[in-house]
């Protein structure tokens, strides 16, 4: 496949990296589509970065199409990280003459890129382009799980409405699915409607307030560990740390909670594909929400520096391995501690056909007060929850 057709390059000197001779920068350890004048090569890759400046399906947000080139601007001259990544940026992505097309031309370039075990980091442009990652692992017959950063939940009850807003309703009525799970974080209360709610219950998936979350942030983490695509719209956080968004709020996270959010998924085994959406230039003040995604990129990075290789379907030996049998149930749960990290994660019980075909999700990220939650006879909700999925 000949990616450079797929993008634009990028024009260096209209991004600004700093000509600090003293000190090296990131934007210095990025081999850039542009800077040498060739498409550069992606043979030792681990990282990409991908623009997407699309938004003609954003919800009341245009201008958030000029948000890639910003975000580099800030995130070239941020400093290294304590170990190199090999990072490409790709450039622009070349918009089809249809959004249609838009998304058909992304989905294929990251068809590509999982193949190869390559992670993009894409930033947008309007949140429907998740849309065309989630295409990218359908492209390839992988049974993926979802976590959004958002704070409403991006679904319109009518089928037949697609924008920003409603891209999860499209996702949601693809057939054949490929969406085992989806996670939802920080959403608002007021921004969200009953029935979306009593939907998101029926269909086991789980949704956290941004209140409940900011109680103990730590708590987010076995739910980013079990994620494959995370989506980001920069709306979720507050107005006052994230003014560029048509659509801002006053309330939400701030931007540190953001960045830990995001280091969780950069940690996770997991994780293949991040997104960073709706963020708007025109309504920026200073750069500063632009700053905000590109520490945020940092920090995702730098949590990728930290993976410890440790998903446990792999080698089950270097793990603690504990059985929990509820007495009013007849289930016996299994529980594994990672020696490596002293993360958890729980087996949902399965039959081989299904094993197969849900090889990557009987077992569940959770937390030790899960194991405690077992041993107190009771159910954990997200075990629960997956083991309805898997026997349905």
């Amino acid at each position: 496949m000949e990616l450079e057709l797929y993008f634009e390059p990028l024009d260096i000197d209209s991004i600004g990296i700093r000509k600090d001779l003293s000190s090296v920068r990131l934007g210095d350890e990025i081999l850039i589509n542009g800077a040498e004048g060739s498409f550069p090569a992606l043979e030792s890759a681990e990282i990409v970065i991908i623009g997407v400046e699309e938004e003609r399906n954003a919800y009341m947000n245009k201008g958030c199409k000029l948000a890639p080139n910003q975000v580099r601007k800030y995130l070239y001259n941020l400093f290294p990280l304590e170990r190199k990544v090999n990072i490409v940026d790709l450039g622009n992505l070349r918009l089809g003459s249809t959004i249609e097309d838009t998304y058909t031309a992304l989905a294929d370039v990251l068809t590509e890129l999982f193949k190869n075990r390559i992670i993009p980091i894409i930033i947008g442009g309007s949140q429907d382009i998740t849309f065309a990652n989630y295409r990218g692992y359908e492209n390839i017959g992988q049974i993926i799980n979802a976590f959004s950063v958002d704070s409403s939940i991006d679904i319109n009850p009518d089928a037949h409405v697609f924008n920003s807003k409603a891209y999860l309703t499209a996702i949601l009525c693809r057939e054949p699915n490929y969406l085992f799970n989806y996670t939802q974080v920080a959403y608002q209360q007021y921004f969200v409607d009953r029935d979306t709610l009593s939907l998101m219950h029926k269909l086991y998936f789980e949704c956290h307030r941004v209140g409940k979350i900011q109680e103990n942030l730590d708590n987010i983490e076995p739910l980013v560990r079990n994620a494959d695509m995370v989506t980001v719209d920069i709306g979720a956080v507050r107005q006052s740390d994230a003014p560029a968004n048509a659509n801002a709020s006053p309330h939400g996270l701030y931007g540190e909670q953001l960045c830990k959010i995001v280091r969780y998924a950069g940690m996770s085994d997991k994780c293949s594909s991040i997104g960073f959406y709706e963020l708007n230039p025109l309504f920026d003040i200073n750069g500063q929400t632009a700053h905000m995604v590109a520490h945020a990129i940092w920090y995702f990075i730098d949590g990728y520096i930290w993976r410890k290789q440790d998903f446990p379907y792999k080698e089950k030996e270097s793990y603690k391995k504990f059985y929990v049998s509820i007495q009013n149930d007849s289930h016996t749960i299994i529980f594994y501690k990672s020696k490596k990290s002293e993360r958890w994660w729980m087996e949902v019980p399965c039959s081989k056909d299904k094993m197969i075909k849900y090889e990557r999700h009987y077992l569940i990220p959770c937390t030790y007060d899960d194991y405690q939650t077992a041993l107190n006879d009771e159910l954990p909700d997200r075990w629960l929850m997956a083991y309805n999925k898997i026997m349905v």
